[in-house]
């Protein structure tokens, strides 16, 4: 099995900031370098705790909620306002500039996948952005005397993790719908089969989202994502669940074949040709994100359903009359079942 540079831990990482347990890691282009208009993050929020209230400059978010609940403010452009609870198996998006916070709810840790829309995602925290104007400014703001914030910090620190004074309280208007928020695991999944399954969270279905989409990807043991490739789209996976493997054409002609466990992150440019299968016990979840909000694929099976049997035969090596009869397969299947066994690989 070989070391890829399309694939490293996020679980590993040294995080970016630390606090009472909780944690924030991330991996953009500076530590994976292949990374192109996506970036990850991993937030855990502890019990009394929230993320910081802040906004990213150049990228949007998508976030996935692997454990525990949350309460999500988002503030907009045109004062547009949103706020609502989020758990586990659901999304939010928030646009790129939007001040958005995480308040966590109950007494369980909180656990989020946070996918960034640039490779090198800037942000700022609202705390630092507070702290660098004047109190006259900001009691000019609030039409109150400089004297009366005169108490605030004054420095200009952004701390990711922050201690809730008070716990937070929902109201019965904060489990409403939202254009924001998305139920991915509740949804019926646009292709299901006994092989697996896939659940789409994608403009076709959730309109709010720009230049993002994910697909939460499931398969059992039987079952295989058939090769293929995104002719308009970079594909980004975080391993929620199980082990998996993976093999990746190179355009040198060099090939990646490699494990992946709960915690990596691989990447995949755009129309590098690839495939998915589960080689441990139990299903494989994964975190599936792309660059663009309805991404696409063409798939081998159905590609080949597209060309007449002697050029396969071309491409196979094979004299037509050896070629087996292949289905004919006039669209992608995405998952396929696995009949054979496990290939071993040096």
């Amino acid at each position: 099995m070989t070391t890829s540079r399309h694939v490293m831990s996020l679980r590993d990482q040294k995080p970016d900031s630390e606090h009472r347990g909780g944690s924030v890691q991330s991996l953009g282009a500076d530590d994976f370098p292949l990374l192109s208009r996506l970036s990850i993050r991993r937030l855990v929020l502890e019990a009394g705790t929230l993320r910081e209230p802040h906004w990213h400059t150049n990228a949007n978010e998508l976030t996935y909620c692997l454990r525990g609940s949350a309460l999500v403010t988002i503030f907009d452009n045109g004062s547009t306002y949103h706020r609502f609870t989020i758990g586990v198996g659901q999304m939010f998006f928030v646009p790129s500039g939007a001040l958005h916070t995480i308040e966590v709810l109950g007494d369980e840790t909180a656990e989020f996948i946070a996918t960034l829309t640039h490779e090198r995602p800037e942000e700022f925290g609202l705390a630092g952005s507070l702290a660098v104007m004047t109190d006259a400014v900001i009691g000019n703001t609030f039409d109150m005397n400089a004297g009366a914030v005169s108490k605030r910090n004054h420095e200009v620190r952004d701390t990711a993790i922050q201690d809730l004074p008070a716990r937070p309280e929902p109201t019965i208007d904060d489990g409403r719908t939202d254009p924001f928020k998305f139920d991915v695991e509740t949804m019926s999944p646009p292709v299901q089969s006994m092989d697996g399954a896939v659940k789409t969270a994608r403009s076709q279905f959730w309109a709010a989202l720009d230049k993002v989409s994910m697909y939460s990807l499931k398969i059992p043991d039987n079952g295989m994502r058939e090769p293929h490739w995104h002719p308009e789209t970079a594909e980004m996976g975080y391993i929620a669940q199980g082990t998996g493997r993976m093999t990746i054409l190179n355009p040198d002609g060099t090939s990646d074949t490699f494990e992946l466990h709960p915690g990596d992150v691989y990447f995949i440019p755009r129309s590098y040709p690839h495939q998915i299968e589960d080689i441990g016990d139990g299903d494989i979840h994964f975190l599936i994100f792309f660059d663009q909000p309805m991404p696409r694929d063409i798939g081998y099976r159905a590609a080949l359903s597209a060309l007449r049997p002697d050029v396969v035969a071309t491409e196979f090596g094979i004299a037509p009359e050896d070629l087996p009869k292949l289905p004919f397969t006039p669209a992608d299947p995405l998952i396929v079942g696995r009949f054979n066994p496990i290939d071993p690989v040096a």
